[in-house]
């Protein structure tokens, strides 16, 4: 069997007498998507903060292609993490930087390209989620939330990253313009031949980017499986989180 783009095990992490991660394992095959799952404060943002360096756990291994980042020599676990691309919940755009600039800012931060080229670059990586070459001049103020949703992906993409994040890609959007973010993603995720993994609240969305699918509950993947059959699970907490339901095994915690 191949080796795993990523392989977690035994990943734990706790915050105070919080334990958010429990011994979470998670193999993302190459060339995949994985789709994570699960209430807020579950650790679904915890889980990816620790692969990108973010967040040192406190026991188990986070491997990128065969090497434990968390054991490898400095340098060497930047180079590994240096494969990702991230596209932020919100965007995260600077405000202060013209779109050319958000989207080329890690190429430039790197050395990687230079700033005289930097804006003709970042007009190829604009047309490959359909935006128009004048969008890079503009500010980030001036564009609409699926268009800034875009310069976010573009930025993701700039690198050609190996390995893809997306953190809630369709919060903020409506369906439409959710559906056409989505297949943008596949398709710079297909192009690119990269491997990725999403949080989102959004089944819809989970399906359209992921092939498979997995779920944190009680700081553990408690399920895993297609994406495709997060609707359909037998598994009652997958059931009660997919479907919105109100009763069952999930307890909301209540202030009163």
């Amino acid at each position: 069997m191949s080796t795993p783009k990523i392989r977690i095990r035994g990943l734990k992490k706790s915050f105070g007498a919080k334990q958010v991660l429990d011994g979470v394992d998670l193999d993302v095959e190459r060339g995949t998507g994985m789709v994570v799952i699960g209430g807020s404060g579950t650790g679904k943002s915890v889980l990816i903060k620790s692969i990108l360096g973010l967040v040192t756990p406190d026991a188990g291994s986070i491997e990128i292609d065969g090497e434990d980042v968390l054991r490898a020599p400095r340098a060497r676990a930047r180079a590994l993490r240096a494969q990702i691309g991230m596209l932020f919940q919100n965007g995260a755009l600077f405000d202060s930087l013209p779109v050319w600039e958000n989207v080329c800012f890690g190429l430039l931060a790197q050395k990687r390209v230079t700033r005289a080229k930097a804006r003709d670059k970042a007009v190829e990586v604009l047309a490959q989620v359909g935006l128009d070459a004048n969008v890079a001049g503009l500010s980030p103020s001036e564009l609409s939330g699926g268009m800034q949703k875009r310069v976010a992906l573009a930025r993701a993409i700039a690198s050609e990253p190996a390995i893809m994040f997306f953190d809630e890609p369709t919060t903020g959007l409506d369906p439409i313009m959710g559906a056409v973010i989505d297949e943008l993603i596949v398709d710079c995720v297909k192009r690119l031949g990269s491997t990725s993994i999403a949080i989102t609240h959004d089944m819809a969305s989970a399906q359209r980017i992921a092939d498979n699918a997995a779920m944190l509950y009680q700081g553990k993947v408690t399920w895993s499986g297609p994406a495709a059959d997060l609707l359909t699970s037998t598994n009652p907490v997958v059931d009660q989180f997919t479907h919105g339901r109100a009763h069952g095994p999930i307890k909301m915690a209540l202030r009163k």
